[in-house]
C-alpha cells in the first residue's frame, strides 16, 4: 500500500526551546488555577506536548513554579545588581532606575502571577515562599544593600531605620502589586501615579538633601 502524499509531518521544535514554553505555560495556568489548582496536563496541552515531556525537564509541578521564579524574579536582580559598581549616577538616579524596573516587572509584567500564589496559597504550600524567598527574595535583599550603602559611603543617604532595614524602599511597589490584584475594578489607579508616588516617597525619606540631577 502506497503511503499517503497529503500527510504533514509533525511540526518540530528545538528541544532547547522546550523548557521555556513549558514554563510560559505553567505560567499562564498558575494565573488562571492557582499553585493548588494547576494540573501538569493542562500545563502540556497548553503548551502544545505529551504530559511525559514536562518531565524530562521538570521534576514536579513545584519545580516547574521554581523554574518560573528563576525565569522571571531572578533576571530582574542580576540586570540591576551588574550595573551598581559602575554606576556613574547619582544614588536618586540609581534608585530611580531600580523603582522603574521593579514596576515594569512586578507591576505590569508577570511576576505579579508568582507573587500572588505566594501570598493567597503560601500557608498551604509552604515550600513555596521558601524557595521564592531563597532565589528572589534574598537577591533583592542583597541588591538593596549594595545600593543603600554606595549611597551612605557617597554621602547621600541619610542612615536611619529605612536604611536599616533596606525590603521597607520597596513597600509602594508591592501596594501597587496587590492594588492590582484586589482593588483594580473598584478603583483603578493610573501605573505612573504609583510609580512617581513611590519615587517620592521614598526618595525624600531617605536622601539628606536633594540631589540634582547633572545636565
Amino acid at each position: 500500500m502506497s503511503p499517503r502524499l497529503d500527510t504533514k509531518p509533525p511540526v518540530k521544535r528545538r528541544k532547547e526551546a522546550r523548557p521555556g514554553e513549558i514554563i510560559e505555560a505553567g505560567l499562564h495556568e498558575f494565573a488562571k488555577n492557582g499553585f493548588d489548582g494547576t494540573r501538569l496536563d493542562d500545563v502540556a496541552k497548553r503548551a502544545g506536548i505529551a504530559k511525559g515531556t514536562i518531565y524530562r525537564y521538570f521534576d514536579d509541578k513545584e519545580a516547574l513554579f521554581l523554574a518560573a521564579v528563576l525565569s522571571y524574579a531572578t533576571p530582574i536582580f542580576e540586570q540591576i545588581d551588574d550595573v551598581i559598581d559602575g554606576y556613574q549616577g547619582t544614588t536618586r538616579q540609581l534608585l530611580t532606575h531600580l523603582f522603574k524596573v521593579i514596576h515594569a516587572n512586578l507591576v505590569h509584567g508577570k511576576l505579579h502571577i508568582l507573587l500572588r500564589i505566594i501570598i493567597t496559597e503560601g500557608r498551604k504550600f509552604p515550600q513555596l515562599p521558601k524557595l521564592y524567598h531563597r532565589e528572589g527574595v534574598r537577591n533583592g535583599q542583597k541588591m538593596l544593600k549594595r545600593i543603600i550603602d554606595r549611597g551612605i559611603a557617597a554621602g547621600e543617604i541619610r542612615p536611619g531605620a529605612a536604611t536599616d532595614l533596606p525590603i521597607v524602599i520597596m513597600a509602594p511597589a508591592l501596594m501597587a502589586a496587590v492594588w492590582k490584584m484586589t482593588f483594580e475594578d473598584q478603583q483603578s489607579i493610573a501605573p505612573d501615579k504609583f510609580l512617581d508616588a513611590h519615587v517620592d516617597l521614598v526618595l525624600n525619606g531617605i536622601l539628606k538633601t536633594e540631589t540634582p540631577d547633572p545636565d
